[in-house]
């Protein structure tokens, strides 16, 4: 996702906005952040281990329950307990 110069550092200082601009080849619809109150182009969660990361640092997002509610839409097996056999 391609975010202007001038644009990305105002963005950066956002709370959860500190990665904003480094997913260039990442899609748009690939993101969380908006979901949890934190910049577009953060939390990325086009790859497993993306969305497992993304749940990892929900915290600094201004509404952890927003990113966590979007990695589980789009990784539902996500964040479950493994099971025991």
């Amino acid at each position: 996702m391609k975010i202007p110069k001038g644009r990305e550092s105002t963005l950066k200082m956002k709370p959860g906005g500190s990665n904003v601009g480094k997913y260039k080849g990442v899609a748009k619809k690939s993101f969380c952040g908006p979901s949890g109150g934190a910049p577009k182009g953060s939390y990325p969660v086009n790859s497993k281990k993306r969305a497992r990361a993304a749940l990892s640092y929900a915290h600094n997002a201004p509404k952890p329950s927003g990113i966590k509610a979007c990695v589980k839409r789009k990784w539902p097996s996500v964040g479950k307990p493994k099971k025991k056999k």
